[in-house]
């Protein structure tokens, strides 16, 4: 076991036919080191691809490509770490689609469109899959909505039919929303965020949609573009605004005022991503070409510096997953290139 470990490798890279944006990790059991990646070519003809790391070879390999309209804004493969559920996987872009993935194909299983009078779609701008309910996926939208989707998936002759319909839409923030994300908070099924170009943070109980609760609102009135919850501890989140360097950590027992600001990214933040064993541990990545991983546990004194820093010398980072069911690993990506990183 010791040899093998020794040959284990720090850092893996793949590099993809175009440039790169929307990725993330498959949590199937018997999946380990299985990504999606979504190419960001300027134009309606875009991919998405499944590559696989070869342990022995220690090589990735492209398993699967497919034809994406427009560039995906979010993967997210279905969150069923038992192999329970058909392995499906989700993207966003000009509508939500559902895809099967098989061992050298994948397939459409269902174009989600909640504009029946008409063909046309506001763009999505993310999405999240309810990892208590994979029967939940809500999507954020540039037309001001939150969308939250039921999936069935049935069993039809030989096969595994999959489909959805709407089960709320709500206006969600007086602009453009940016992103949305689950709790865990209550059960992990009926609370989520929402972000957006109006500069706040609101949260969403779907048992009690009347209203929500403004958590933060950027004094500048910033746009925000990301947020994550703390996946150990729904006390807590995190979000980026528009061009800033910093990430501010919020705790909803204490709105509108950050508990934390993390701000030694030297140009624009991109992406943030929790720990999935850690409470403490929040790993950001940027345009000065750093993904940091930082200990929180000491807010609310102020957080100076980053306990690790890896830096990708050929480009800058616009995308970081910590693998949910490998915790060991982070991956980014940059330019045409997937990396993941042993931390």
């Amino acid at each position: 076991m010791a040899s093998q470990t020794s040959k284990r490798k720090e850092i893996y890279k793949y590099e993809a036919p175009w440039p790169l944006y929307a990725m993330n990790w498959s949590v199937r059991p018997d999946k380990r080191f299985r990504l999606a990646l979504g190419s960001f070519v300027e134009e309606y003809n875009n991919k998405v691809q499944i590559v696989s790391l070869d342990e022995d070879s220690a090589e990735f390999a492209p398993k699967a490509t497919l034809d994406h309209p427009y560039p995906a804004t979010r993967i997210i493969w279905i969150p069923d770490n038992k192999g329970i559920y058909p392995d499906l996987l989700a993207t966003s872009g000009d509508y939500l689609r559902v895809w099967r993935a098989g061992d050298t194909e994948i397939k459409l299983e269902c174009l989600l469109n909640n504009n029946k009078n008409s063909d046309f779609c506001a763009p999505l701008t993310s999405f999240d899959w309810n990892e208590v309910d994979p029967n939940l996926i809500g999507t954020s939208s540039i037309d001001t909505t939150c969308t939250i989707w039921g999936l069935e998936t049935r069993q039809a002759v030989g096969r595994t039919a999959v489909n959805g319909h709407v089960k709320t839409q709500l206006i969600a923030h007086d602009k453009e929303v940016y992103d949305i994300a689950f709790s865990r908070a209550g059960g992990g099924r009926d609370m989520f965020a929402s972000v957006g170009a109006d500069g706040s943070v609101r949260m969403f109980d779907l048992r009690h949609l009347e209203h929500s609760t403004i958590i933060y609102e950027d004094s500048t009135h910033t746009p925000l573009l990301r947020l994550a919850w703390n996946k150990q501890d729904p006390n807590f989140l995190a979000t980026i605004a528009m061009d800033a360097c910093e990430v501010v950590i919020l705790d909803v027992r204490v709105p509108c005022t950050p508990v934390a600001r993390l701000n030694n990214h030297r140009s624009s933040a991109n992406g943030l991503a929790w720990a999935p064993h850690s409470a403490c541990h929040i790993c950001t990545a940027g345009d000065d070409h750093q993904a940091l991983i930082w200990d929180i546990a000491g807010m609310p004194r102020a957080i100076e510096d980053p306990i690790l820093a890896y830096t990708a010398a050929e480009g800058e980072i616009n995308q970081i997953q910590w693998g949910a069911t490998q915790p060991d690993w982070i991956a980014i990506c940059y330019n045409k290139n997937l990396e993941i990183l042993r931390v």
